[in-house]
């Protein structure tokens, strides 16, 4: 036990949720490495963001929202998101010294026995007062299961592997999702492709207009009473729709984003449905989303009869020491900033009221 580190405040995860808590912690007067530690498993910054596919340019990203206390500003628009952004976080660690530990996979939460929370993970060990859990959902894609997938013969990909849309040049793809990733997709790979379909569980919801801020908090608010209620969370996506965009006008116009309903089956060629209409297909591109990457805190009996962690505001309802910061509501990057703020302010107030015991 003697190699046991002790800090007040553990933060897992060095995305935009992970940096927004660990600069509110350091600017309320936390010393990274004696008051609180940041452990990310990446191997270098910018956390979902490095991994995005070279197509996705700065310019097409919609709603990066800067990390507090430092603008995101002269940014080429035609770079890749993920170097811009990677830039971004990397200035962002060393200009506010965050010292993040890195690349360390945290692999478990547990009790300690004395109040505190036991962070094992491949760095080491600390035990901490309180917990920043801010681990996305990029490392939990999503795959559905169908009868017959695993006899397809071409190639299955989820949204986290997508190249960029040369590599589908030339061959019959099947876009399965109707979120921003699955027409981002299909109006990539229309160009190149020999043929795409696009298939959906539910028919497409198109919003036109502006979204603003009064939208975006009623949206938040749907997303934040299933979190309240402990189920799992949806992406606030799910509930404000796509906005319609010229690309997209276009795409429904060309006949690019005509929707399907989703198949029964996947055969060896390809996709099917119960009234014998088959398509043929050499890919099927995985657009399905991704679930929030907390088996970590599995040790700890967080989950509700519902299947998700029932949260009052950040903080985890059964716990007042664990706070998942980029969870359900909080998962945009607006969303994280502010979520961040009111974490560390509720773990100021937790560690004042309850002063660790002598030993």
């Amino acid at each position: 036990m003697n190699d046991i580190r002790e800090v007040d405040v553990v933060v897992i995860g060095a995305g935009q949720a992970g940096l927004s808590s660990a600069y509110h912690l350091r600017r309320t007067g936390f010393v990274p490495d004696r008051d609180f530690v940041v452990l990310d498993h990446s191997p270098g910054p910018g956390g979902a963001w490095r991994y995005r596919w070279p197509s996705l340019t700065y310019g097409k990203v919609h709603g990066m929202h800067a990390l507090p206390g430092m603008e995101l500003t002269g940014a080429d628009p035609a770079r890749p998101s993920s170097e811009v952004i990677t830039e971004y976080f990397d200035r962002y660690e060393r200009t506010f010294d965050l010292r993040v530990r890195r690349p360390v996979d945290v692999r478990a939460v547990r009790e300690n026995g004395d109040g505190r929370l036991l962070v094992e993970s491949s760095g080491g060990t600390w035990a901490t007062r309180a917990l920043i859990s801010a681990t996305g959902t990029w490392d939990r894609p999503f795959w559905p299961r169908y009868p017959g997938q695993e006899t397809f013969r071409g190639r299955q990909l989820h949204t986290a592997q997508y190249p960029g849309p040369e590599a589908f040049a030339g061959l019959r793809v099947v876009v399965v999702g109707g979120g921003a990733s699955g027409t981002q997709h299909l109006l990539e790979i229309a160009p190149y492709a020999a043929s795409t379909t696009w298939v959906t569980r539910r028919p497409p919801v198109f919003r036109e207009g502006p979204f603003d801020e009064a939208a975006g908090r009623a949206a938040v608010a749907l997303v934040e009473e299933r979190v309240r209620q402990g189920l799992p969370p949806r992406s606030v996506v799910s509930v404000t729709g796509l906005p319609l965009t010229d690309a997209v006008r276009q795409g429904i116009a060309d006949g690019v984003l005509d929707r399907q309903p989703v198949f029964d089956r996947i055969t060896p060629e390809g996709v099917e449905w119960k009234d014998g209409r088959r398509v043929e297909a050499d890919v099927i591109l995985w657009a399905t989303g991704f679930r929030p990457a907390v088996d970590h805190l599995a040790p700890l009996r967080l989950r509700e009869p519902g299947g998700g962690i029932r949260m009052e505001g950040t903080r985890v309802a059964a716990d007042p020491r664990i706070h998942l910061v980029g969870y359900g509501p909080s998962a945009s990057t607006i969303g994280a900033n502010r979520a961040g703020r009111a974490a560390v302010r509720d773990i100021r107030r937790l560690l004042a009221e309850q002063p660790l015991a002598a030993a």
